[in-house]
């Protein structure tokens, strides 16, 4: 069977790149070519977003203007991860025959570059053709939570924030009600080891693999 391109989603601290790599792990342990690959990805517009995130001023813009920036520079570096011929997610699967894991796809957009229902419109239809993955998976945490766990990052990103994690929250919460592709919610704030068995025993049971 073709590997799968499997998603990991949720707010800051919610530990999608604790999970991505301990997916990885698992895969590879059983014989199969994994690799993580996370969003921004590390090509050139990749670098310039992992700029912007840590200072605002890099795009020269504050407030709703820079979430639109941010949106648009997202769908761009989306389209080169997904489709660029060197590691591209799609490169890596059917030509490689490797797993791609990845923390953070186009949900993470919605909920993170949009406060209004037409800002929802807008990124929306920025991604509305990039493909939904075999699997996603949502690391839920509370707000509170989130934010001691990263309490003591040495850098910070423009949206580690109280204020916007919370509306980061809910936006969540609107588009998993919405989703309609095949969706593990999982209680972040588990011991790290049983959310991986979590997730393994759903790859198992939904996905014949």
């Amino acid at each position: 069977m073709k590997p799968l391109f499997i998603v990991l989603e949720g707010i800051d601290g919610s530990g999608t790149s604790t999970q991505a790599a301990l997916l990885k792990d698992y895969f590879i342990k059983r014989g199969d070519r994994a690799i993580v690959s996370p969003e921004p990805s590390e090509g050139i517009i990749g670098k310039l977003l992992r700029q912007a995130l840590q200072n605002k001023k890099t795009l020269n813009q504050d407030g709703q203007k820079f979430d639109e920036q941010m949106a648009y520079l997202f769908a761009a570096d989306r389209h080169y991860h997904l489709y660029n011929n060197i590691d591209g997610v799609f490169k890596s699967i059917e030509q490689d025959n490797t797993y791609v894991i990845t923390p953070r796809y186009y949900f993470s957009s919605l909920a993170y570059n949009c406060n209004t229902q037409q800002e929802f419109e807008f990124v929306s239809n920025l991604n509305k053709k990039f493909p939904n993955p075999a699997l996603v998976i949502y690391l839920d945490i509370p707000v509170d939570v989130a934010l001691i766990r990263i309490s003591d990052r040495v850098v910070k990103d423009v949206y580690e924030n109280a204020h916007k994690l919370l509306q980061v929250k809910q936006n969540y919460q609107t588009i998993f009600d919405n989703y309609d592709g095949l969706l593990l919610k999982i209680d972040g704030t588990k011991d790290k080891d049983k959310i991986n068995q979590i997730i393994i025993n759903f790859i198992k049971s939904k996905i014949n693999n």
